[in-house]
Order: structure tokens, then C-alpha cells, then sequence
């Protein structure tokens, strides 16, 4: 294969100390989209915030990369909800890029199933998507009407649950012990279990917990909660950003600039400021402190809380203690493929592949994480980001893209963990190498006429999770989505250290919609009185 080129895909502007044009009334660790969408929100609030990102571009998991001739999302690969302006995540994006970030709608089946040599389609509409599922399974239709009652019930109780978090801590608990008598109680179980009560049809329910990948769990772990946001965030089909991931940051950062803010990039924070017992800034790589009265954390509550925060903060044992009630998310492999032709051309879908072995999920996982060599892969994603993206052959004409992720854990390439990116050494590569033609096989599986048109991949890691997003252990979604997460009152915005705030998918949930609703409630619970126009704006 060719020699990979550097991505010449830069969002933000390089960070210099003297390029810093402080005072700044808050600053954002990190430009995730939660970041990114807490720092918009608050210019539009007329607050000046300065936005330190340690990679060489911003946007997080939302940000693209290109190399040799092709160009890939590393994160975005669909989202939801966004083919009316009235949801929420809608009008969020709205919001923070004044309308001018661009989607693309995907096929109608949005998601395809593979089980062994049986496949079942996901299709857009609460109608046809129930109407499908019956057509597939027509013994259990009262399941499955069941089944989407339970999911309106469940992500309702979302609500109420997502507000408690800007309320005080006291009035959380007694909010807390109301809500758990009701439906989030009722649903904050595993996901298996709470579907084994509606049907005794294992292939049903592995149909639809089919995009178990998308939390990082499979539903015998996972809490019926955030199955049932992901079910319904799809529920209208999925979408794409036109022109690709990079699209959502390029069109934040203006409205931060708006009120005289910036999102630098290579700004490495190493320390979170603390004085008489509050926070007060940060210090980056270079030694610089840029102080403001307000600091958020976009770097996760295992980074905040174990490398920004000094131990001399207030709270900060209390903090380490209850990262002990919480686990790392999934780590994954992801393979970047780039293509001779177009997707049309090639005939590519704009559906997503989940591809199973079994109907075993939890079976299936767990002898594979324990003997990968001789087990197949038991979850292989595959997407085709050029077909979901109408600009992609106006920028790459000629050339397709395809991406496929797999559940690999961090303890799979740990013993590399400590050598720098791009050395480290030829077993290293000898085993993605192994791991790429696996997977590249499920891919001519189910197309093998792309075979001939393969022109360039390369595999990336946990450590190239590690390395870029400073997720140590490669960990996509922050933390598990299991019930005991849900249970944490303490990932929150406000945290009990004065004039640090949280923000991203650990406050609330994972994903690219749950991190940005994050960076609403941040925003929410930094304004006060200020934000209830906001509030009313999107919540109501």
C-alpha cells in the first residue's frame, strides 16, 4: 500500500500564547461537540470564549481526515433527527451554526441487520419501521407493537431526567427518588431483560438491539435507556453532514468568533487552575496560564478528574472515589478505505451493514474478546460515508469511501501503548495488518466486485483513539451506558468545584446528539436567568 501522507484537513487556528486575545470569560478544555456547542451558545449569550484543543484540528470525534487522495469521518458515520427543524438536535445545530451546516437524508433503510445468513431491514418512519418488523416477524406483531410503546415510554422519561441535572444537588436526590418510581426506573434495566418481558423470540431481539455499537454495549449490559434514545433518534431515518464531518466545526467557529472568541487547535491543556478553592484557568504544554472565571471540561470525567485536576482541588478525593462507580466505554478498531471509483458507479449503499454472526450477542463477544484469533468478529459495522455525502465526488471525483468498525479491546495492542504513533515496529503493523484483511473480507462478503477497486486502507487502533482524542484506554463513548451510569447523579454540569462546569456525552449520554445536548445543559446551567430564553427555545 501507499505510504500514508499527513491530513491536510486543519478547522481552528493553531494555538501560540501570543495569539490568546484575553480576557476571556470562559474557557473550553477540548472541542468536542459538546465544547464546541457549550462555546457557541454561550457567545450567542454574548460571553468571549476561548476554545484549547490538543489535535491538530477541532471538532473531536466529529472532525475528518484526508490522506492519500481520500477523505474519511472518524466518528460521524450517521445521526438522527435531523429532517425536521422542530427536534431538538435540529434546532440545536441550528442554532450553533445559524443554519448553515447542511444534511443529506440516507437511504430508508437506514440500518441493515445481518444475522449469520439472515438479513432484516430498519426502515425510516414509526410506521413502516413497525410495519417492516412485522412483515419479518408475523407471530409477534403485539410484541412489537409493545415494543415501540415501551420505546416512547422510556425516552420520555429522558426529560425529566436530563432537567434534574441543572437543578441542586439536594433537590436532585428528592427528584431522583420520584423519578426512579416511575418510568425511569422502570426502564433503567438491561436491555435484554426489559425486552424478554415483551417476546421469547431471541432473532426479534437481536434484531432490535441490532445497533448495540452504537452505545458500546450489548443489551445484555446495556440500560433499556439509551437503547431505547438510540432506537428512536433513528426512528426518521439517518443523516449525513453535506460536504462531511469536518462541515459541523468549520461552521461553529464562526458563531464563537461572534462575540471575539476562537477554537485553537495543538493547545494542549495540562492543568486546570485552581485558587482558594475555585477554578480559575488553565495552564497549557508551553507554561502559559490563561485565566477566566469560568472553566468547562470537554475532556471526559476520567481525564478531568485524574490528569487536569490537581490533587489539591476541593472534592478532588470524593471525585476519584466515585470514578470507581463508573467503567471506560468500548474501544474499537476502525478500517479507512479508499476506492478507484464513485460510489454511485460502484453501486454503494446509503445504509449502514451490522454484521453478526449469531443471534448470540453476548456469547459471540465474549469468546471473541477472549480468543480473537480463532472466533469470528463479533460485531463488524460498515459505512459508506462518499454514497451518504452529495459532495464527496465534487471534492474527490473518481474515489469512494468506505469505513468499518469493530470491537477491539485496549488490552488487544496495550503492549504498544507506550511506543510514539507511527513506530511502533513491524509486529504492531503485522497485526492490523492480520485485523484489516478480516475485516476487509466481511466487506467483499457482502460486495465482492470491490475487490478489484481497492486502492488504499489503513487501520486504526485504540492507541490512535489514545493518541488523537486522549481517550487512554481508546474508550469512543466516554463511559458505559449501563444501569448503574444512570444512577451517578454527580455527572452533572456543575460540578462541586466553584467555576468548573462538565460538558459532552458523559454528562448526560453518549454520541454525537447526546454530547451536544450536553453543551446545552452546560450552557444552561452557566447562564441562569440568562439562558431561560434559550431554554424555552429548545426544551419546550
Amino acid at each position: 500500500m501507499p505510504s500514508p501522507q499527513p491530513s491536510s484537513i486543519r478547522v481552528g487556528r493553531r494555538y501560540r500564547a501570543n495569539r490568546l486575545d484575553g480576557p476571556y470569560d470562559v474557557l473550553v478544555i477540548g472541542s468536542g461537540i459538546g465544547g464546541l456547542c457549550a462555546a457557541a451558545c454561550l457567545s450567542k449569550l454574548g460571553k468571549k470564549v476561548a476554545v484549547f484543543e490538543q489535535h491538530y484540528t477541532a471538532g473531536g470525534f466529529t472532525h475528518s481526515y484526508e490522506r492519500n487522495g481520500y477523505e474519511w469521518d472518524v466518528g460521524v458515520h450517521y445521526i438522527g433527527d435531523m429532517g425536521a427543524r422542530h427536534t431538538l438536535s435540529r434546532r440545536l445545530f441550528d442554532h450553533i451554526t445559524d443554519g448553515k451546516l447542511q444534511w443529506a437524508p440516507m437511504d430508508a433503510c437506514y440500518d441493515r441487520i445481518f444475522l449469520g445468513d439472515r438479513h432484516y431491514d430498519l426502515v425510516a418512519g414509526p410506521d413502516a419501521f413497525r410495519a417492516e418488523l412485522k412483515r419479518a416477524f408475523p407471530d409477534q406483531h403485539d410484541a412489537i407493537d409493545a415494543y415501540m410503546k415501551a420505546l416512547n415510554k422510556a425516552a420520555g422519561a429522558i426529560k425529566p431526567f436530563t432537567a434534574s441535572k441543572l437543578l441542586p444537588t439536594p433537590l436532585t436526590r428528592v427528584t431522583r427518588l420520584a423519578l426512579n418510581r416511575g418510568a425511569l426506573g422502570r426502564y433503567n434495566r438491561p436491555t435484554r431483560e426489559v425486552l424478554a418481558e415483551l417476546t421469547d423470540d431471541p432473532e426479534l431481539i437481536a434484531v432490535l438491539t441490532g445497533q448495540w455499537g452504537d452505545n458500546g454495549l450489548p443489551p445484555a449490559r446495556s440500560s433499556f435507556l439509551i437503547h431505547a434514545l438510540i432506537a428512536r433518534h433513528y426512528l426518521y431515518g439517518g443523516y449525513y453532514p453535506v460536504g462531511g464531518a469536518s462541515e459541523i466545526a468549520r461552521n461553529v467557529i464562526p458563531v464563537i468568533q461572534q462575540s471575539g472568541g476562537e477554537v485553537f487547535t495543538y493547545a494542549d491543556v495540562t492543568n486546570i487552575l485552581i485558587e482558594n478553592g475555585r477554578a480559575v484557568g488553565v495552564r497549557l504544554a508551553d507554561g502559559h496560564e490563561e485565566r477566566a472565571a469560568t472553566v468547562i471540561s470537554d475532556a471526559g470525567v476520567f481525564n478531568t478528574f485524574t490528569e487536569l485536576l490537581p490533587d489539591t482541588a476541593p472534592q478532588h478525593a470524593a471525585y476519584r472515589k466515585q470514578l470507581g462507580q463508573v467503567r471506560r466505554a468500548m474501544a474499537s478498531a476502525c478500517l479507512y478505505i479508499g476506492l478507484n471509483d464513485t460510489a454511485e458507479n460502484l453501486g454503494l449503499p446509503k445504509t449502514n451493514y451490522w454484521i453478526y454472526p449469531d443471534n448470540d450477542y453476548e456469547g459471540q463477544l465474549d469468546r471473541a474478546l477472549a480468543d480473537p484469533d480463532h472466533h469470528d468478529i463479533p460485531l463488524t459495522y460498515i459505512s459508506f460515508p462518499s454514497a451518504k455525502d452529495p459532495d464527496f465526488t465534487r471534492r474527490y471525483p473518481g474515489r469512494a469511501t468506505i469505513e468499518i468498525v469493530a470491537a477491539a479491546p485496549f488490552e488487544w495492542y496495550q503492549r504498544w501503548a507506550d511506543a510514539p504513533w507511527g513506530k511502533r515496529g513491524d509486529d504492531y503493523e503485522a497485526k492490523k495488518e492480520d485485523f484489516s484483511q478480516r475485516l476487509l473480507e466481511k466487506l467483499f462478503e457482502k460486495h465482492p466486485h470491490l475487490r478489484d477497486h481497492l486502492d488504499y486502507y489503513e487501520l486504526s487502533t485504540p492507541l490512535s483513539t489514545a493518541h488523537f482524542c486522549r481517550y487512554p484506554e481508546g474508550e469512543i463513548y466516554g463511559l458505559d451506558h449501563d444501569p448503574e451510569r444512570f444512577e451517578q447523579d454527580w455527572l452533572r454540569p456543575k460540578t462541586k468545584v466553584p467555576g468548573l462546569y462538565l460538558t459532552g456525552q458523559d454528562i448526560l449520554t453518549c454520541g454525537l446528539g447526546g454530547a451536544l445536548v450536553g453543551g446545552l445543559m452546560t450552557t444552561l446551567a452557566i447562564s441562569g436567568r440568562r439562558g431561560l430564553p434559550l431554554a424555552k427555545r429548545m426544551l419546550v
